[in-house]
């Protein structure tokens, strides 16, 4: 926390207050993670991305977006293919899928990024972008996952792979579906429809 400044007695005590509160926060926010702001959002958060490129939420501003933390080695491994197939059903209205590989269950994603990202296109053909292998439980969860368990509660945190997190156009979160609701399923895909723009024609 940085020295107080010195308030004389011509300096008002609420000055004084508002100084210890700052600093307070300030001193709350780990060093080298950036608060969220409220009017960004999922849009406030980046991953490295598994080809070394950074992968910025922001860049999908206006449409929705599903951040799924996935794993190579899983019982729900096979919504790879569903996954990729709502994401070339939606990917022309702007809607995009990123995948979040971890090994925080099961250690069921043990591989280097080149296993990972060949295994994904060279199995299940995924075109939708894919970030470098992350942590998404527990305090050193990557800050997207942080901002979303404080904002949606942690019974809505991942507590398996293939956790899907729902982002509006606005950044917002819209909704979050365990491991068991699939790509496909009724009430994730009318959850995206109601978040799409109109389709042409």
């Amino acid at each position: 926390m940085p020295d107080r400044p010195p308030f004389d007695d011509a300096t008002s005590r609420r000055a004084a207050i508002v100084w210890t509160l700052a600093a307070a926060a300030a001193a709350a926010i780990p060093l080298g993670v950036a608060p969220a702001r409220a009017a960004d959002g999922a849009h406030a958060f980046s991953f490295p991305g598994i080809d070394g490129r950074a992968l910025s939420l922001a860049d999908f501003a206006g449409a929705p977006i599903l951040v799924v933390n996935t794993a190579s080695f899983c019982g729900f491994t096979d919504q790879y293919e569903a996954l990729q197939a709502l994401y070339a059903r939606y990917r022309d209205r702007g809607f995009a899928v990123v995948g979040v590989p971890s090994n925080d269950f099961g250690r069921q994603e043990p591989g280097t990024a080149e296993e990972i990202q060949a295994f994904c296109t060279g199995v299940y053909g995924v075109e939708f972008p894919l970030a470098d292998k992350q942590t998404v439980r527990g305090p050193d969860a990557h800050p997207f996952y942080l901002w979303a368990r404080d904002a949606l509660g942690p019974e809505n945190a991942p507590r398996w792979n293939f956790h899907k997190y729902l982002v509006g156009p606005d950044g917002a979160l819209a909704a979050a579906f365990p491991s068991r609701v699939r790509p496909d399923a009724p009430e994730l895909l009318q959850a995206i429809e109601r978040l799409l723009p109109p389709a042409e024609g």
